[in-house]
């Protein structure tokens, strides 16, 4: 790969007025900062609609859209919605996510703007159309429909599948309105010369309108519950593993399938992104399951994953779109050779390289070109979070190793330098690394399920960053787009 780098930030820590970052100006105004500073890509975390915590990693629909992402003023702006309406959407805080009050206002405010758009019948037949096409939003904007109606209790519960039609067109248009909006941002990025990395979380939501429409595909009884969950074994993040708790795929059945429901998933991202990072690549070669009802990940076990048939149609699907495989965790020899078999560029994160003594693929001088490099990702704490919380010993080796100074932040920048510099094809920065922010800007933590994914930055903040330096120093390391 030719060497590039790039910005990983959500679209929900970008600035704005309204509580959470969106597909309006400020996005916009972001996308120049990272061409200016000579980065060629921006990296955000899944798009679909978040769980209550506000992880996009669990949600109703794999092919959805966040409805806090619509960028209010745009609405305004086409008459849909009354400045004076906007007034309560107004955020208390610049720096942090109010999920909590955005829940619940946000949708109201949402539903407004669909009764008005529905005077619009060229709009109303745009919509129609949208949804003609992509069938699995359509479904799963009926879904939310009947959840409503069910007052959103689980769709194991329902009595009965009727909807509000008024509930449906809401959903309808805001789905729409969602991709339309997030198309005219992509569209800028490349005007720009900035492209877009997604991300695919590896599993679905019980509760979501994937395993409603098609529950043959999963792991679940005859009265389609699961009776084993997904997880991950204990390890760095959590001594007792982590229990996700989402349905296991049928692999048998999707094979049989031709992997139908994983290609158009894959079509679908590849369609919003010009590339994709697969998360917890690892379950394609042997996935960790717990039986269901367990309070912890320990007791689970490893079984045979879809392996290079999974590979396979990634391939065909994707074409020549790059995808990344999060290949961090419990790594075993067969999950090495399913990547090199794959072709897909592996990660490397240079905090995991200074948890312990000794050599480790995660330190620089073992990076490959086929290979992304991070000084940290969204389940890590910010670098400078990191360096604080280091044992003395490690953060003494990690400063010899990068050849860095006793002051801390000259320390941040120089093992910045040290990522960009490295042999990695492609070297991804989160934005609290470029900013120097410490542990209460981290986006998450791994097994923590509440206080998350709450980081925003001000545009005040952005006009900090040293463009120029970060544009020169994209040029000394052959980065520079």
């Amino acid at each position: 790969m030719r060497r590039q780098s790039g910005v990983l930030l959500h679209i929900s820590s970008l600035p704005g007025d309204y509580g959470c970052g969106s597909f309006g100006a400020d996005a916009k105004r972001f996308i120049d900062t990272l061409a200016d500073a000579g980065f060629a890509f921006w990296q955000t975390l899944p798009f679909c609609i978040p769980d209550s915590f506000g992880s996009p990693y669990s949600s109703v629909s794999t092919f959805s859209g966040n409805p806090l992402f619509i960028d209010l003023d745009i609405l305004a702006a086409r008459g849909l919605l009354k400045r004076s309406e906007l007034a309560s959407e107004l955020a208390e805080s610049p720096y942090s996510c109010d999920f909590g009050r955005l829940f619940k206002s946000r949708l109201p405010i949402l539903r407004l703007a669909a009764s008005r758009a529905r005077s619009d019948l060229k709009l109303v037949a745009d919509i129609d159309a949208f949804m003609d096409s992509h069938p699995r939003v359509a479904a799963c904007c009926l879904f939310l429909a009947i959840k409503e109606r069910h007052h959103g209790v689980h769709f194991l519960s329902w009595t009965d599948e009727e909807y509000d039609p008024d509930e449906l067109f809401a959903w309808r248009f805001i789905e729409y309105e969602f991709f339309r909006q997030w198309d005219e941002i992509r569209s800028y990025a490349h005007k720009r010369g900035v492209r877009i990395i997604g991300d695919i979380p590896f599993y679905v939501s019980l509760d979501s309108s994937d395993v409603w429409a098609e529950p043959e595909m999963f792991q679940l009884d005859e009265s389609r519950r699961p009776t084993w969950v997904a997880g991950v074994p204990p390890d760095y993040f959590s001594a007792d593993g982590q229990l996700w708790e989402n349905p296991l795929y049928d692999w048998d059945k999707m094979e049989r399938d031709d992997f139908a429901f994983w290609r158009d998933r894959l079509s679908f991202m590849l369609s919003l992104y010009d590339g994709v990072r697969i998360d917890h690549f690892r379950a394609a070669e042997s996935y960790y399951r717990v039986r269901a009802g367990e309070k912890t990940a320990k007791n689970g076990e490893w079984k045979r994953g879809p392996g290079r048939a999974f590979v396979d149609m990634i391939r065909e699907t994707a074409g020549d779109k790059l995808i990344i495989a999060e290949d961090l965790g419990d790594i075993t020899d067969d999950v090495r050779a399913l990547l090199d078999y794959s072709g897909f560029m592996g990660m490397r994160v240079l905090q995991f390289g200074f948890l312990s003594g000794g050599d480790s693929c995660h330190r620089p001088h073992n990076y490959i070109n086929n290979c992304v490099a991070y000084t940290g990702t969204h389940d890590n704490n910010t670098l400078l979070g990191a360096i604080w919380e280091m044992p003395p010993h490690m953060r003494a080796e990690l400063f010899e190793y990068c050849g860095c100074p006793d002051d801390w932040n000259l320390a941040r920048q120089r093992i910045v330098r040290c990522v960009i510099a490295s042999s990695a094809g492609l070297a991804i920065l989160p934005l609290q690394d470029i900013l120097g922010y410490g542990a209460d800007t981290r986006m998450n933590t791994p097994g923590v399920a509440s206080g998350n994914w709450r980081f925003r930055v001000t545009c005040e903040q952005l006009a900090s960053i040293d463009k120029k330096s970060y544009r020169r120093m994209n040029e000394l390391y052959a980065r520079y787009m």
